[in-house]
């Protein structure tokens, strides 16, 4: 009976293991893991909507927008796997599907048919710094319940945000 017992007993620790695989508080893991669960379905339409005007770019200076929205598409979905595997490395649980994410987001998606390059390059340009200020607040969250490792993350992203937006609004003055 015995060996039974003991078979049985490291399936109970690698549970509890799993269950806590940080020493943040269990309300610092569910708030923190909220806000990069909400951040992460932000970038992800961050990154389509991004995407889609890359795809639809038209107009004289198409080469460059082109050119300039992949760029930026490549560094928004880099950061998606980062901010995804954080959640999961605290303990807290991320996004599982599209649904998932409209469920979270909280940019707005373009499904228009046409958008003028000049409207393109100026809603990226809003949608950027309302990320920064998720980022901000997600920051914030994370310097609440001392969590170095997100937060350290998370000013690197800002970083790459702030200068998006500073390209966008520098080609929007004379588009």
């Amino acid at each position: 009976m015995e060996k039974s017992g003991a078979a049985t007993q490291p399936k109970r620790k690698e549970t509890n293991t799993h269950a806590t695989t940080s020493d943040l508080s269990r309300d610092g893991v569910v708030e923190i893991s909220s806000s990069l669960r909400q951040l992460l379905a932000d970038v992800f339409a961050l990154y389509l909507k991004t995407k889609n005007f890359h795809w639809h770019m038209i107009g004289r200076h198409f080469r460059d927008y082109h050119l300039l929205l992949d760029e930026h598409a490549e560094q928004v979905f880099a950061m998606t796997d980062d901010i995804a595997e954080r959640a999961r490395k605290i303990g807290g649980a991320t996004l599982r599907s599209i649904s998932d994410i409209s469920r979270h987001q909280r940019l707005q998606d373009n499904n228009e048919e046409s958008v003028a390059p000049k409207e393109m390059l100026e809603e990226l340009f809003a949608d950027n710094q309302q990320l920064t200020r998720f980022l901000r607040f997600t920051h914030e969250v994370c310097e609440k319940h001392n969590d170095v490792a997100t937060a350290s993350l998370i000013e690197n992203w800002i970083d790459e945000t702030e200068r998006r937006t500073w390209f966008l609004s520098e080609i929007t003055k004379e588009v």
